[in-house]
C-alpha cells in the first residue's frame, strides 16, 4: 500500500485538498482530506492522448523492437499514461504490417509502461480537407475492409460527406471503436447525420475542416455546436489561435473538449509515408502546410492555460473526457476503484511525478 500527499486533487467532483490519495495493488483504494500538507503539488489522472503518430525521431508506423520503450520514457515525460499510436493515410494493403506492429507492443508486460489503447486510423476514408495527407491515396470508404478490421483499433477517423459515412459508424461502434470525423468540408446535414449515426469526436477542430462564418458556417462551427459530439484541440500555439483555444473550450464546456498531441517524429522528417520539416514552430509540407505538432501533453496545458483556459478544464480534456471516449471506466478520473494512474504537477503545470498502476516512474 502506498499514499500519495497533493495540495489539490482533481476528482470527479472538482478539485480538493490538501489531500492523501491511497494506493493499493495499483488500484485508489481511498481519497482522504488532510488539514494540511508539506508540498504545493497537484495531483491529477493520467493523460490520454487519442492522437500520437510519432515523437522525436520515432514514427509509430515504423516504430520496431526498442522504439517502443523509448516511446513510453518519452510519453511518460510528458504525463501520457494511456495513448493511441496514430497511422495516417496509406494504401489499405500497407496497414497490415505497422497495425501488426503495434499489436505486438501492446503484448509487452505492462509494468510501468503507458497503456496502449489501441490504434488510431487517421485515413484513408478521409473528405474533403485533405491537409498534408496525400489526396491521391485518400480512398471511398471500403465497409468491408473496416468490418475486417483487427480488435485493437480503437479509433477511425474519416470524411462525414463520403456515401457511406453514415454506414461505418454503426459497424465501427458495434465493434467497440470511436468514430472521429475529420479532414472534411462535410454540410451541416452530413455532419449531423454521422454523429447521430454514432460519431463522438471531431479530429482537431478547426484543423483539416471547413470553418466557421457567421452566413455559412463549417464544420467547425458544426461541432461547437452540437452537444453529442466531442472535439479534439491541438494546443501547441500554432495550430490555434489562443482565442480561438479559448473560445473553443468555452463553447465545449467541462465534457466535450479534448486536448491531443498529434505529435509526430519531427525529427524524423517523415510522417508514415509524408516527408515534412520542423520549422516556424511545427512539421510542416514543403508548402507550408501543417503536418502535426511536436507539443508534449503538459506543454499543451499550459498553452491552454496561458490562453485562459481554467486549468480544470484543460486537465479534464487531457485525461477524463478522452478516457471516456474510449470506454476506459478504469481511468481518467481520481476515486475509489480507478486505476492509480496519476501525474504530481507543480502548480507552474510542469510534470513532479507520474504514476501508472500505482508505480512511481
Amino acid at each position: 500500500m502506498a499514499s500519495i500527499e497533493a495540495a489539490k486533487v482533481l476528482t470527479a467532483r472538482g478539485w480538493i485538498g490538501p489531500a492523501r490519495v491511497h494506493v493499493d495493488r495499483g488500484v485508489i483504494t481511498a481519497v482522504e482530506r488532510l488539514a494540511t500538507v508539506a508540498t504545493d503539488r497537484w495531483l491529477v489522472p493520467g493523460f490520454v492522448d487519442l492522437q500520437v503518430n510519432g515523437i522525436d525521431d520515432i514514427d509509430v508506423s515504423s516504430a520496431d523492437g526498442n522504439d517502443w520503450q523509448q516511446l513510453d520514457r518519452l510519453l511518460l515525460a510528458q504525463g501520457v499514461t494511456t495513448w493511441c499510436p496514430t497511422l495516417v493515410t496509406m494504401p489499405l494493403a500497407k496497414f497490415d504490417r505497422p497495425l501488426a506492429r503495434i499489436a505486438a507492443a501492446m503484448q509487452r508486460p505492462a509494468d510501468g509502461r503507458p497503456t496502449i489503447a489501441g490504434a488510431h486510423l487517421e485515413g484513408p476514408f478521409l473528405g474533403g480537407a485533405a491537409g498534408a495527407h496525400s489526396r491521391a491515396l485518400i480512398a471511398p470508404i471500403d465497409l468491408e475492409w473496416l468490418r475486417t478490421l483487427p480488435p485493437h483499433v480503437a479509433v477511425v477517423t474519416l470524411g462525414a460527406e463520403h456515401p457511406l459515412a453514415v454506414d461505418a459508424p454503426a459497424l465501427l461502434t458495434a465493434a467497440g471503436r470511436l468514430v472521429s470525423i475529420g479532414h472534411t468540408t462535410a454540410d451541416e446535414q452530413q455532419f449531423d447525420a454521422v454523429v447521430a449515426a454514432g460519431a463522438r469526436l471531431t479530429t482537431h477542430l478547426f484543423n483539416g475542416m471547413s470553418g466557421v462564418h457567421h452566413r455559412s458556417p463549417g464544420v467547425a462551427a458544426f461541432a461547437l455546436t452540437n452537444d453529442a459530439v466531442c472535439a479534439s484541440l491541438i494546443a501547441d500555439g500554432v495550430h490555434l489561435h489562443s482565442r480561438v483555444l479559448r473560445l473553443a473550450f468555452d463553447a465545449l464546456g467541462r465534457r466535450r473538449a479534448v486536448l491531443v498531441t498529434d505529435s509526430v517524429a519531427w525529427r524524423s522528417g517523415r510522417v508514415g509515408e509524408i516527408g515534412m520539416a520542423f520549422r516556424d514552430g511545427a512539421p510542416r509540407l514543403a508548402d507550408g502546410t501543417l503536418a502535426g505538432s511536436a507539443v508534449t501533453m503538459d506543454a499543451a496545458l499550459r498553452t491552454c492555460v496561458a490562453a485562459g483556459v481554467h486549468p480544470a478544464n484543460a486537465l479534464l480534456a487531457a485525461s477524463t473526457t478522452p478516457a471516456r471516449l474510449l470506454g476506459l471506466r478504469d481511468r481518467g478520473t481520481i476515486g475509489v476503484g480507478r486505476r492509480a494512474d496519476l501525474v504530481a504537477l507543480h502548480p507552474a503545470l510542469t510534470i513532479e511525478q507520474v504514476w501508472v498502476a500505482g508505480q512511481a516512474v
